[in-house]
């Protein structure tokens, strides 16, 4: 019947008749807003030319929908539900329930008075069947299956509100009386098809009336319940059409009633007896046309199926498309239904006869003039989901001819085959045509018949159509007619939507897809959006879509969206992009929007004339055509853009389209672009900018004659007049020239040919070390008796000799190799000019080779002689003399391996023989080879020289076994012996296996393990793959076959033919796989899924994965033929994702989707149609959620445990509750709560038991049962509270004897903390007082005008990649000279060789194979410490300083690597610290990449935060011994003492540092030498420390008066002794006064005695405070007394006021790192990020912390606190110890800064933590703020990051040695050349491009010489 629910039902009867869909989810109320999850869950698809904007979910199925326009409104009715949703988004507005209700299909409606029924009523869903909008009424026609079809009026624009109660509640004044045929009105069963349509009033009525379509459900139909009833309350009066009214203002009595006048019904009802021949399936009403004018005709069409009889198997279902006249105008008639009914079939077919036939209708659209249906074949199975299907057109005009002929045909002149009147029809006229006599029909009788001529008709010729398209699964179409395409969308039965241009032959030009919702059937009904036609209406089973017709936007060139051939997209020319066409600015004009129509030659292009331009010609302009589609460019704004911000003037002379002619003036010269290397010529790119956009582009050609030279200096005269350019030749300059007038007069060649050149000659191979003279036959040559010299390399030059005007001999020529064999090139130079060379079109070379390599035994040896090289043998192979004799024979061969051991008697086998001394060449053993008596076949393809034979054995009569011999002059014979056997093959198994392939099967035999090569054929030409065989068995994997059918199997050995046997494997249908469930999961997994379906006894093995989110897959059990069983994988994330099945290896494909390949290749093998809904895991607690239970052994024990709510409908057999190791036996399982029961006795040995739940994965303990005994914590109890009372008591007495001894105590310690508060409060308003004064003072006393002693790049390098080499200090007394920086220091003698094996070994390390493999080797090794792979980075680092584009690239895959083995563990971790080389590698591209920045930015804040620190230290007391000050930022470093220091302003005179005398600021307690480095550091402020005096290079005096002069030291015969030691003199110890006047000179004997201060012994010396003052409090000596101690800690403050006083400084510095500047942003920053999110994106990381740290790690913790706590690999300064320790405490508030988790301090955190506590969620922001502006910067392009880093690497360029640096990497090669040689072997690229040789040839070179070399050096 009909295959069609009413609207929309049969959409889910249809999917349930063809594959039956899982069941979905159970209702929810949905929320709010609906809209969001989903489209965060699915994102927007889009698939180039079609984009799914916003979709609805439904949760139940879909039945209708219908649009307002006007009110920019969708309403959607589900199963038991209607929406009403915005237009736009597709968001919720309103909603309202119509079900389920009690119901039954045998009873009344309810709403009939007096009705009654003995019949039960049972829920049941109410399916919407008509969803009408009445706009005219303000009304929503909605119709449901419940109730026998009943009715509802809603409000438009409120669908949740009745707007007329039918029948009235509350009876009016006159009752209405209600039969049921004005309440049956749609089919009253889910799949029963119904359609509606609104039609507008009818002359002299007030309301509109209601045209039905409704398949009958009464008595005898499919649909009528199966009872012994024979009642049918539908009373079969149901006409199954009818036009019912719906004037809901007028008498409600006549609603929905037949009435068109008192005596007649609008209806048309099939006669009772004839319902079985016409079973009416409805498809869809439509008016056409829709909005005629005044007075022309208006149609109401039905689109339906008439079912054939069910027991005639030859009738088809026919389609049908029947016609019904409405009204003309206002004062139209209204005709009865049935008088101008009329229908007539439609065929689509394709001509191939009947098996090509369409017959069933699925779904119309009318267009324009055309109404496009789609068709389908029904198949013989109803499990056939996607049915084949075809679309078809048929012309309106063509239907109004037809009907027309047929009333003509009836009336005028009968045909009784054209046309038949439907006696069938209960309100029918006649049983046949007659013809009226006298009557002429009118025109509009001829449309609609009238109420005197027979009624209704029947055209019974259909009207046929040539399918336009065909594809399986069709369900829906929707048509727009654009430009000059018709464009078709296509709904399927898996949920897509197809899209096809048609052009006017109909033919189609191009189609898309994009997937809705995949395995959801499309519903027959779509509909553009009335107020957008830009937007397309759809609806699948369990969702309504909004598409967007065109996705223009991702076509970015006018060839690709023309070139689409899709009708919506245009080039919007002036805006150069792809839209639709009003979306792009004046395109109503011509020009400005060129159409898919008009084709990609109508794209805008350009020429530009002249298109090659000599670098040296002046010209005055260029001339632009500009053709294809663009408007005039007249008095446009124009330009030509050449890139980089360079613009000239363009202009047009005149306005013209099509072709346009526009000048330009070319670039300045200075501005060309560079020529890349090795390159005549540079091609620049150009584009002409109109209004600023780019509008079109083209390229011309720079061209440089001269550089031809350059290029090719061995060609140059030859490539020079073959260039493509107009380029001369000078022979007289050797010069190539675009200007012929700049030669010279002597002739010049004018064609290639006529160019002095080189005739290459055949040269015998010469050996290495050998002189010899070298003929060179030449050509051309003007120029003879000119010095020559003939060049072999840059170092092999040699005299050439003329000999004759074409002849000249290169003299006496060495040449040496340490290789086997090497050629060299042969050219010719004139003399002292090294550039000018002869040229040498074809190459001449000659062949050095070496006796001594390559050749370790006699055959290879003598077998040289073939290729000339005159080699003998003599226990090793040497150069043969020029006496010597001929050599003779080799030793017999010596046969050390054969393999295999075995073959077949039919031979082929390729034997693989393994020795020595095989012959010299393939003739010596060509038939020597021997089984016994069974020759074997050398190939010469696989034969090397001496070492390896592989040969084909011959046949054998039987089995037997021999040696194998070799006779190559000498025989030799073989250890092992080979077999010959006869191989057996006996069966195999399994026999059968799905078609798919993947079966593994097992061939059982004997002697299967023989021969070289094994081949299991299946239907003699597919392999069975992945064979493993042993002595009695061959296992194999089936390949896909293409039928299900039995195909024989072969197994074959050495390619001969098959092992006799009848081997047979039956391909089967393929497993089906129909349902899954439950279909939902706790994201942690190990739910078991149950997957339903169809032949899996097949099946091997099974996985399940889950696409996207999911975690690893889980492997599946097979139950039975058609269950199997699967954990479900766990998930990363809450979400909604398709399900993978593979079945025995092979990705499970739903055999529908391999079907609609056609539509979708892409998507046809994904077996997606399954998804797992994850949810979060279940959560539970105890019922009061107590986390100890106490329980006693022995009573009986019920958990009842509290469940949160979830939505994953867990049945109680999925839950496992345990106590201990005990099962806890569930007995109640609900919503909420789970009760389960211990039966047996739990053990007391533990004591306590964790109560766990399981459900799946997922484990959760939710608390501990605590066991005990009740008894013994009665006795416990008792004896606790006995003792409690007897310390009670004691405790009492204590307390009060205490308390007389507190009280005196207490007014003692009253006075000392009154004392004690005195001093801390005077040293806390001392402490607040610095605070204020400080900032202002600090600030006068730093100069900023002087210059920051930055370090030269070279010395920053040095120090930040080898840190270890600074001396102890952290800087240098002299500025160091680094190994790198200097001479490669070895003697002469070596330099050749060691230079010739470092190039080489250079150019291994410039192979990226070669250098991943060579760390990776070395990272391997347990003995390479981080310390050598620090190293070992530095080093690689200055080596391929010149490449850093090719460094970057080395380091990103290392980092690669680094990331994958990180994010397998855990990936915060990585990079947190230097541990393996590209971590290190990391940091120095790090410090090159930002050395501009910390220089031009960083460093003047850095070096005013430095100069701060030192001010703020100065101005007080430093102890000089421990270090201590009284200012400083590190409490480790806090003086804790009250020292009372005055400053002491100095008259000074220093003859140096360019300084006569100064006026130096000290303080009374600094030591002489503190007071030297102040005074110093006045004078030399502007000058590098590295050039200072140091302290005890000077001496310092001190003029009392002008008689009396003093040498100030610290420590002399006046030195005061305190406690046995010696205090240090100080300025205040010699009484020096304010201005006195000092002399400071350099001394000639340094003072030693003492060393350096700080290392002076501490037991006898001291400066201001005892090592005791520090520690715990000793006894008080007299000397002591007098001093007042206090808490050290109050002294703490000063911390506070150092960091107040500094605050500015480093604000400064922390801005200036994390800022980004405009002129100059951090590209490697951004780039280094980027990739980090790139790599994070690429293996699923999204957690943002992750990022933050990988970011954090790898910037600011790897670079910038390097540099904070070493301001000497930037600076020229001295960085004492207690500048050190300040700056760590800053380096940590900078950490603390980039981290991301919280700070957990307390009271007794550190102080270094505690000081910058306040300011550091300040700093963080500025943090997070920086790594947003660089994630917002935009992105940079590989070509621009390699730019960059070649301007870098160009910039400092020859700074470093980069020999040294090779020659110290090639010592770790050596100490690992064994490693590092399996590494190369194990790789397969290396093993292809032979890196392990040329490594061989660098330590060939290199091993006898480095360490003699570096031993001499």
């Amino acid at each position: 019947m009909a295959r069609r629910a009413a609207g929309g039902a049969p959409l889910s009867a249809r999917a349930a008749a063809a594959s039956p869909l899982p069941p979905r989810p159970p209702f929810r109320a949905p929320t709010p807003c609906p809209l969001l999850p989903l489209l965060l869950l699915l994102g927007a698809a889009r698939a180039g030319a079609l984009e799914i904007q916003r979709r609805f979910p439904s949760p139940t199925p879909t039945n209708n929908f219908a649009l307002d326009g006007a009110a920019g409104t969708v309403y959607l009715a589900a199963v038991n539900r209607l929406y009403q949703l915005s237009g736009a988004n597709l968001s919720l507005e309103a909603e309202a329930a119509v079900g389920p209700v009690a119901d039954s299909p045998l009873c009344h409606a309810p709403q009939l008075p007096q009705a009654s029924c003995e019949h039960p009523r049972r829920l049941t869903d109410n399916y919407n069947k008509i969803l009408q909008l009445d706009p005219g009424q303000g009304l929503v026609v909605v119709c449901g299956s419940i109730y026998q079809g009943f009715c509802q009026l809603r409000r438009r624009g409120n669908i949740s509100a009745v707007a007329v109660r039918f029948p009235p509640a509350a009876p009016p004044a006159e009752p209405v009386t209600v039969f049921p045929s004005m309440l049956n009105v749609a089919a009253n069963h889910p799949n029963a098809s119904t359609v509606g349509l609104v039609l507008p009033p009818a002359a002299g009525t007030g309301g509109s009336r209601l045209l039905v379509g409704a398949t009958y459900t009464g008595y005898g139909s499919a649909f009528f319940p199966r009872n012994r009833s024979l009642e049918d309350h539908r009373f079969e009066n149901t006409p199954e059409i009818a036009i019912r009214s719906l004037d809901a203002r007028g008498d409600l009595a006549k609603l929905f009633t037949f009435d068109l006048n008192p005596s007649d019904d609008n209806i048309l009802k099939i006669k009772q007896g004839a319902k079985e021949q016409h079973k009416l399936g409805f498809v869809r009403a439509f008016l056409h046309p829709p909005d005629p004018p005044p007075g022309a005709p208006s149609y109401a069409y039905l689109a339906l199926n008439s079912e054939a009889r069910a027991g005639d198997k030859e009738s088809q279902a026919r389609s049908l498309l029947a016609r019904i006249c409405l009204p003309r105008g206002a004062g139209g008639d209204a005709k009865k239904l049935t008088e101008s009914y009329i229908q007539l079939g439609l065929q689509c077919t394709g001509g191939a006869g009947r098996g090509d036939l369409y017959s069933r209708l699925v779904s119309v659209f009318p267009a324009r003039e055309l109404l496009f249906a789609v068709f389908e074949r029904p198949q013989g199975s109803p499990a056939a989901r996607a049915t084949p299907a075809a679309l078809c057109a048929f012309r309106f005009a063509d239907v109004q001819a037809a009907i027309r002929a047929a009333r003509n045909a009836c009336f005028v002149e009968p045909a009784p085959d054209v046309v038949a009147v439907l006696d069938s029809v209960v309100q029918g006229t006649g049983p046949a045509c007659e013809r009226k006599r006298n009557i002429q029909l009118q025109p509009e009788q001829l449309d609609c018949g009238a109420a005197h001529l027979q009624h209704p008709l029947s055209v019974l010729q259909p009207l046929k159509a040539t399918p336009v398209f065909r594809a399986p699964g069709l369900s829906s179409v929707a048509v727009a007619t654009v430009s000059n395409y018709t464009v078709v969308f296509l709904g399927t039965v898996s949920g897509r939507l197809l899209k096809i241009n048609l052009n006017e032959s109909m033919q189609v030009v191009s189609r898309r897809v994009v997937t809705v919702a995949y395995g959801e059937p499309v519903h027959h009904v779509m509909q553009f959006d009335p107020a957008d036609p830009g937007y397309l209406y759809l609806m699948t089973s369990h969702q309504m879509a909004r598409v967007k017709v065109a996705a223009c936007a991702v076509h970015t060139t006018c060839g690709d969206c023309v070139g689409a051939a899709d009708a919506y997209c245009g080039w919007c020319a002036l805006e150069t992009r792809c839209t639709l066409q009003q979306d792009c600015a004046n395109s109503d004009q011509r020009h400005f929007w060129t159409s898919a129509s008009e084709g990609p030659g109508r794209c805008p292009a350009m020429t530009v004339l002249p298109a090659e331009i000599d670098v040296y010609q002046e010209y005055p302009g260029m001339i632009l055509q500009i053709s294809g589609s663009l408007p005039s460019l007249s008095g446009m704004e124009m330009a030509c853009d050449y890139g980089n911000n360079i613009h000239t003037v363009a202009r047009v002379p005149g306005p013209a389209f099509g072709h346009q002619i526009a000048y330009c003036n070319l670039l300045p010269r200075d501005q060309f672009p560079p020529f890349p290397p090795h390159q005549d010529h540079v091609i620049v790119e150009m584009s002409v900018r109109v209004n600023g956009r780019s509008i079109v582009r083209a390229n011309f050609t720079v061209y440089n004659c001269s550089r031809v030279g350059q290029v090719y200096p061995r060609t140059a005269c030859t490539s020079c007049l073959s260039a493509q350019w107009r380029c001369f030749w000078c022979s007289q300059q050797h010069a190539c020239v675009s200007n012929q007038s700049r030669c010279e007069a002597s002739p010049n060649p004018t064609s290639p040919q006529d160019c002095p050149q080189i005739l290459p000659s055949p040269l015998a191979p010469m050996p290495t070390g050998s002189s010899r003279s070298i003929p060179v036959h030449l050509a051309n040559v003007a120029f003879q008796g000119e010095a020559l010299e003939c060049s072999f390399g840059p170092e092999e030059i040699f005299e050439a000799i003329w000999v004759n005007e074409s002849t000249v001999h290169c003299n006496q020529v060495v040449l040496h190799t340490t290789q086997k064999s090497q050629m060299f090139p042969l050219s010719l130079q004139l003399k002292g000019q090294p550039a000018r060379f002869l040229d040498s079109p074809d190459p001449m070379t000659v062949e050095v080779y070496n006796c001594a390599m390559g050749s370790p035994d006699c055959s290879q040896c003598l077998g040289r002689e073939d290729l000339g090289h005159l080699c003998v043998w003599t226990d090793s192979c040497r150069l043969r003399g020029p006496l010597q004799p001929l050599p003779g024979t080799c030793p017999a061969p010596e046969i050390r391996a054969i393999e295999p051991l075995s073959g077949p008697l039919d031979g082929g086998t390729l034997l693989t023989i393994r020795g020595r001394n095989l012959g010299r060449r393939l003739s010596d053993v060509a038939h020597g080879v021997w089984i016994g008596s069974v020759a074997c076949e050398p190939l010469a393809d696989r034969y090397t020289v001496s070492e390896e034979i592989v040969c084909a054995t011959g046949p054998a009569p039987g089995t037997f076994s021999d040696v194998v011999t070799v006779n190559a002059s000498k025989e030799g014979r073989s250890r092992e012996r080979f077999s010959y056997v006869l191989p057996l093959v006996q069966f195999l198994e399994p026999d059968k296996g799905p078609k798919a392939g993947g079966t593994r099967i097992t061939i059982h035999g004997s002697d299967l393990h023989v021969g070289s090569e094994l081949q299991v054929l299946v239907n003699d030409t597919e392999p069975c793959t992945e064979l493993v065989r042993t002595d009695t068995s061959i296992a194999c994997t089936m390949p896909e076959g293409a039928l299900p059918a039995p195909v024989p199997v072969c197994v074959r050995f050495e390619r001969r033919g098959c092992v006799h046997s009848n081997l047979t494997f039956q391909y089967m249908q393929n497993p089906v796989i129909t349902a899954i469930s439950p279909r939902r999961s706790p994201v942690s997994g190990g739910r078991t899924i149950t997957v339903a379906g169809e032949r899996f006894h097949m099946v091997q093995n099974v996985s399940m994965a889950v696409h996207h989110i999911g975690r690893e897959p889980t492997l599946c059990k097979v139950l039975n033929s058609t269950l199997i069983t699967c954990p479900s994988p766990g998930a990363l994330s809450n979400a909604s994702a398709p399900v993978d099945f593979f079945i025995n290896g092979r990705a499970y494909a739903d055999e529908v989707a391999v079907a609609e390949e056609l539509l979708e290749p892409e998507e046809a093998r994904r077996g997606g149609r399954f998804r797992l809904d994850y949810l979060p895991d279940p959560q539970f607690s105890t019922a009061k959620r107590e986390k100890w239970i106490k329980h006693h052994p022995g009573e009986p024990l019920t958990l009842v445990i509290h469940k949160e709510q979830d939505s994953l409908g867990l049945e109680s057999h999925e839950y496992r509750i345990k106590i201990g190791q005990v099962a806890c036996d569930i007995q109640i399982v609900s919503d909420r709560v789970i009760h389960c029961s211990v039966n047996e006795s739990l053990g007391t040995a533990e004591g306590q038991l964790p109560i766990t739940i399981q459900v799946g994965n997922f484990n959760q303990t939710i608390a501990t049962l605590q066991l005990g005994g009740s008894e013994t914590a009665i006795i416990v109890s008792i004896v606790i509270c006995s003792v409690l009372l007897l310390l009670s008591v004691v405790a009492l007495f204590v307390f009060c004897t205490k308390s007389r001894r507190a009280e005196r105590y207490w007014q003692k310690t009253l006075l000392q903390m009154e004392e004690m508060e005195s001093q801390i409060r005077e040293e806390i308003r001392k402490g607040f007082a610095e605070l204020q004064t400080d900032m202002t003072d600090l600030t006068k006393e730093l100069n900023r005008s002087q210059g920051i002693p930055f370090l030269e790049y070279k010395h920053f390098v040095t120090r930040t990649f080898f840190p270890k080499t600074l001396n102890s200090q952290g800087s240098s007394p002299v500025q160091e000279t680094h190994p790198l920086l200097g001479e490669w220091k070895i003697p002469e003698s070596c330099r050749p060789h060691m230079e010739e094996g470092i190039s080489l070994f250079s150019s291994l390390l410039n192979n990226k194979h070669f250098l991943i493999v060579f760390v990776h080797a070395l990272e391997q090794q347990k003995d390479f410490a981080v310390r050598d792979r620090c190293s070992l980075a530095s080093l690689l680092t200055i080596a391929l300083h010149g490449k850093l584009e090719y460094y970057t690239g080395i380091m990103k895959e290392l980092l690669v690597d680094l990331i994958d083995a990180s994010a397998t563990k855990n990936p915060k971790l990585m990079l947190r610290r230097t541990e393996s080389v590209v971590e290190k590698m990391l940091t120095n591209w790090m410090s090159i990449c930002m050395y501009s920045c910390l220089r031009e930015t960083v460093g003047e804040p850095f070096f005013l935060l430095l100069c701060a620190i030192k001010q703020q230290i100065n101005k007080g007391s430093i102890d000089a011994i421990t270090g201590k000050a009284r200012y400083t930022l590190n409490e480790e470093w806090l003086l804790r003492e009250n020292i009372e220091a005055k400053p002491r302003n100095l008259n000074v005179s220093f003859q140096g540092c360019g300084m006569d005398s100064l006026s130096v600021r000290a303080m009374d307690t600094d030591t002489l030498t503190q007071v030297k480095e102040k005074i110093l550091e006045a004078f030399c402020k502007n000058v590098p420390y590295s050039q200072w005096p140091r302290a005890e290079d000077v001496d310092l005096e001190w003029f009392a008066s002008s008689t009396q002069s003093y040498v100030l030291r610290d420590l002399d015969d006046t030195s005061v002794v305190e406690d046995g030691r010696k205090k240090l003199n100080t300025l205040a110890h010699y009484k020096i006064p304010e201005g006195a006047s000092l002399a400071m000179s350099l001394t000639d004997k340094k003072d030693t005695t003492l060393g350096r201060v700080k290392d002076l012994d501490t037991e006898k010396y001291f400066h201001l405070v005892l090592p005791t003052d520090e520690l715990a409090e000793p006894k008080k000596s007299h000397r002591q007394s007098h001093r007042k101690k206090v808490l050290p800690e109050i002294y703490l403050t000063r911390l506070l006021s150092t960091k107040g006083t500094l605050q500015k400084f480093l604000d400064d510095l922390f801005k200036a790192i994390l800022s980004i500047r405009e002129d100059k942003p951090p590209l490697a920053v951004k780039y280094f990020f980027d990739f980090l999110e790139e790599q994070a994106e690429k293996r699923g990381i999204s957690d943002p912390d992750t990022l933050h740290i990988w970011k954090t790690n790898s910037l600011p913790l790897r670079f910038w606190v390097n540099i904070l706590k070493n301001p000497q690999f930037v600076f020229d300064i001295d960085k004492t110890d207690h500048i050190d320790a300040c700056l760590s405490v800053i380096a940590q508030a900078f950490i603390d800064a980039c981290s991301i988790s919280d700070l957990q301090l307390g009271k007794d955190s550190p102080t270094n933590k505690l000081l910058y506590a306040k300011e550091i969620p300040e700093y963080r922001k500025i943090v997070q703020r920086y790594y947003q502006q660089i994630h917002d910067m935009t992105p940079l392009s590989e070509q621009e990051m390699n730019a960059h880093l070649a301007e870098e690497s160009r910039k400092y360029q020859n700074e470093f040695n980069t020999n040294v640096a090779m020659a110290e990497i090639y010592k770790y090669a050596k100490r690992y050349r064994t490693q590092i040689m399996m590494a190369l072997e194990a790789n397969p690229t290396a093993r292809r491009t032979q890196l392990q040789h040329k490594f061989e040839q660098v330590v060939a070179l290199m091993e006898d010489n480095i360490y003699e070399c570096y031993s001499e050096a």
